[in-house]
């Protein structure tokens, strides 16, 4: 028997979710998130502890998931940042790609660069891909820090991902000047295309000191605990110490999200082709893949519309929450999100002086969640405050009064979601009916089942800590690291020991960031294309055998485009990644005493049915029942529509099926 104690803590925009799994099960705790975030940290964890009866001082592992690099990039609030860069190339970061989101609409307008002109900086310097041909002048980068004011600094030079000498040597020289972080491209994305190593650099710079005084305060407060000292959830879905996402903070910008995947994987049914996991929160929710028990990643990620490469759990994230607020637009539909109520004021319903309609404030009307429903702990429902917003929306839309308002927003937000899934299965050659959804969140389970009737998905899997899964995701991950460098060639012409040389170097960076090097695994990838294609895939690399290479590039190629060609191989760019597996202990489920049982009205269909409302502790391993149920939980609601069936597992989950 494990005697550990283990506390996991994700924010998000709304909730602060917070797990304690000690040696007599797991504890569970939903609290407001704050501002600053680590004070909701703080009431979480001491809420769960409590309730556990177990002293923050006999934690073992802390682990953190939040949002706060995640919000400086989409609200831009971060570090005033500069740029350092090679004479003639200042404005890239501007220029960026002309590729368009529309290619039709000429109204389409490109987020600001996080860094103005004013604060870019060039220097007289040249590298070529082949070598250094202009060293940087020392004199002239030590003039160049008297002009920076900035809180923040990136150093992007010219082809600096394949030979970092001058770029070194200026952010060498920087970092003894001034006081401020220094961000330098060849540490952050050794990887070509000037733009997009340009932007991630500027990310990573921008907010490093906001990340840093967040993760300071952290410290402080979880020191004064008894706590140990948190490690961080990256967004490649794994582990790291404070100090490795300090010196590369833009890992983090997809923190939360990535944990709640992590968690999902561990529910992937033996009978599906795998999960689409869907985590719905108060503010937004966001989609993934899981196959073969394996996280989908991606290099190909963007935030707040500015391009991140680093290494990312593949997540779409779409502005539809249980906070996102109902509008009008200027032709008379309904629309939901992306603007969402938050935590404070919170939905109508909460009546802490929202009086926006959300869709929290829709379910509440419908029936899906109850008046006695208490939601983060303490925020009880008001049934009437909601119909009141509801009907001002009607009377906004033309509708036929609070219930037929609810009844739109519900379906508007389904719809949002529903084309989130799509985007993620059917857009990328997946069938969606392959596949079984794993609901999680607040709000994902209330919606799940009406998500896969849309899809045609049979089946649904809600854990039983699905509330604060992300949380619970933080205790199953694993340490990950990651490092990257291109390296150009045809395959035919790669020198197999300069490539070996190449991912000798990689491994030996992932192993320094890796707490116990001894019991972690590297793994290879490359990223191949054909010569004249612009874009790359990712296949696994097992010694240095150009002919396999090859083939696994076919593979994969015919797997994603359906067809290959005869032609050469060009080997691109060489990834290493070093994991240390971790296990999470096996959650037992025992039947508590349910003295609850009650009925209350719910709309399906239009009709509002009287319907059993069951407590998820209450239900037995093996039971199942038909439809329309609610299963109500301490985090989260469970609605099991008509036509649906619900089965209980051991462990508590919960498998809801469609009828044939």
């Amino acid at each position: 028997m494990d005697d550990s104690v283990r506390v996991g803590v994700d924010v998000g925009g709304t909730f602060t979710d917070v797990v304690v799994l000690g040696p007599d099960g797991l504890t569970t705790a939903k609290v407001p998130s704050t501002t600053p975030q680590h004070e909701g940290v703080v009431a979480g964890i001491e809420a769960a502890c409590g309730t556990a009866d177990i002293d923050p001082d006999d934690v073992d592992r802390f682990r953190h998931a939040m949002t706060v690099a995640t919000n400086a990039l989409l609200e831009t609030d971060g570090a005033e940042t500069a740029l350092v860069t090679t004479a003639g190339f200042g404005d890239a970061l501007a220029i960026g790609r002309q590729a368009r989101p529309d290619l039709y609409d000429q109204s389409v307008a490109r987020p600001d660069p996080l860094v103005p002109d004013a604060r870019r900086y060039e220097l007289d310097e040249r590298t070529t891909p082949d070598g250094v041909e202009q060293p940087v002048d020392p004199d002239a980068v030590r003039d160049l820090a008297d002009d920076i004011d900035a809180d923040a600094v990136a150093v992007s030079l010219l082809h600096a991902y394949a030979h970092p000498e001058n770029e070194r040597r200026v952010a060498e020289i920087l970092r003894g000047e001034l006081e401020v972080p220094v961000s330098a491209s060849h540490e952050v994305l050794g990887a070509f295309r000037e733009y997009e190593r340009t932007a991630t650099t500027v990310a990573d710079a921008f907010v490093t000191p906001v990340l840093s005084t967040y993760l300071g305060q952290l410290e402080t407060e979880a020191r004064e605990l008894g706590l140990p000292e948190p490690r961080v959830m990256q967004s490649n879905g794994g582990i790291a110490d404070i100090g490795t996402v300090r010196d590369t903070a833009v890992t983090t910008a997809l923190s939360g999200p990535a944990a709640g995947v992590v968690g999902a994987s561990a529910f992937e049914p033996d009978d599906a082709d795998g999960l689409v996991t869907f985590d719905m929160g108060g503010t937004s929710s966001d989609v993934s893949l899981v196959r073969d028990g394996g996280v989908e990643r991606t290099t190909d990620a963007d935030v707040g519309d500015r391009p991140v490469r680093v290494p990312m759990v593949d997540v779409e994230t779409v502005g539809a929450g249980g906070g996102s607020i109902a509008w009008v637009d200027s032709g008379g539909a309904l629309r939901v999100g992306p603007e969402s109520a938050g935590a404070e004021p919170g939905p109508a319903c909460y009546g802490r002086g929202g009086s926006d309609p959300t869709v929290t404030d829709a379910a509440l009307a419908l029936g899906y969640l109850g008046p006695e429903t208490t939601l983060g702990g303490d925020v009880a429902l008001d049934v009437d405050a909601a119909r009141d917003a509801l009907a001002d929306l009607a009377a906004e839309a033309d509708l036929d009064g609070p219930l037929d308002a609810a009844r739109g927003v519900y379906r508007v937000a389904n719809a949002t979601m529903t084309r989130t899934i799509r985007s993620v299965t059917a857009e990328r050659g997946h069938d969606p009916r392959d596949f079984a959804i794993a609901a999680f969140g607040g709000a994902g389970p209330m919606h799940a089942a009406a998500l896969a009737d849309r899809l045609g998905v049979e089946t649904v899997v809600v854990p039983r800590a699905s509330g604060v899964l992300s949380a619970l995701g933080l205790l199953a991950a694993d340490e990950r690291h990651d490092a990257v460098r291109t390296y150009r060639t045809t395959l035919d012409a790669a020198d197999p020991e300069a490539v070996r040389g190449v991912l000798e170097d990689l491994e030996a960076r992932v192993l320094d960031e890796t707490a116990a090097p001894g019991a972690a695994t590297v793994s290879f990838e490359a990223d191949c294309r054909y010569v004249g294609q612009s874009h790359e895939l990712g296949v696994r690399v097992e010694g240095v055998d150009r002919e396999a290479l090859a083939d696994r590039f076919h593979a994969a190629h015919e797997r994603a485009h359906g067809y290959r060609l005869d032609a050469a191989v060009e080997l691109v760019t060489l990834r290493a990644t070093a994991t240390v597996d971790h296990e999470l202990p096996a959650l037992s489920h025992e039947r508590g005493v349910d003295d609850d049982r009650r009925t209350r009205d719910v709309s399906f269909g239009g009709e509002f049915r009287e319907t059993p409302v069951l407590s998820w502790d209450g239900l037995s391993p093996g039971a199942t029942l038909a439809g329309p149920a609610i299963v109500a939980g301490g985090e989260s609601t469970v609605v099991v529509p008509p036509g649906w069936s619900l089965a209980v597992d051991e462990w508590g989950t919960l498998r809801l099926e469609a009828s044939q």
